[in-house]
């Protein structure tokens, strides 16, 4: 691993230790240099636009859900469906993808689907003000996992889909996290030290899927 691969990591061990206490600018920049520097090291080894443009985005996601206030959650919401709208575009302009892969797979886009569906009736009444920002949400990382899937899975992309079943998951653990467990639930002890594992893992998977 480089030096900027290695600073990632070990910012994301660091902010793993804080992940359950309150904001700070600590917490903060230690979330957002975690993937910030895979950014700045896929620049470096001259890897695709898109790439790096996708973890700028969820960089500055990470930057503002740390904040933990509702203004923050919505624009870092807004960040992080750029950011898959991002990889999308990363996946289906890859030189090796091919959309008749999705249909090899019907059991995984279908999972999806009714995951999305799940969730949305669980949230829409659930995320107060929040609701559209979530709502609107939901079908675009769903359709990162499903694009995901144009792409072969041989040498370095091979990561790609297990990155992708890691970020939807970190997702709908954050959600449920959020929206659905009651305060004081014994799981939110819990549910912080799964989400950062899973989801910073997800953008390192990419990371490696296509530098």
């Amino acid at each position: 691993m480089t030096i900027l691969v290695l600073a990632a990591l070990a910012c994301a061990l660091a902010y793993l230790a804080l992940t359950a206490r309150p904001a700070s600018l600590l917490r903060t920049a230690l979330k957002t240099a975690s993937v910030a520097l895979l950014a700045v090291e896929a620049a470096v080894q001259s890897g695709p636009l898109l790439l790096i443009l996708a973890l700028s985005l969820c960089a500055l996601g990470d930057a503002l859900l740390s904040r933990e206030t509702d203004d923050t959650f919505m624009a870092g919401i807004g960040a992080f469906a750029a950011g898959h709208l991002v990889y999308i575009a990363l996946f289906l302009t890859h030189p090796k993808s091919d959309t008749a892969l999705i249909l090899d797979k019907p059991g995984y886009a279908w999972t999806l689907v009714i995951l999305g569906i799940v969730m949305a009736t669980l949230l829409a009444p659930r995320a107060g003000d929040l609701r559209g920002p979530v709502l609107a949400y939901i079908p675009i990382i769903l359709g990162m996992g499903i694009t995901v899937l144009a792409l072969p899975e041989a040498g370095a992309l091979r990561w790609a889909l297990p990155a992708a079943m890691a970020f939807i998951a970190s997702d709908l653990i954050l959600a449920t996290e959020r929206f659905l467990l009651p305060p004081g639930h014994p799981a939110l002890r819990l549910t912080p030290y799964l989400v950062w594992p899973l989801y910073w893992s997800a953008q390192f998977g990419f990371f490696l899927a296509f530098t």
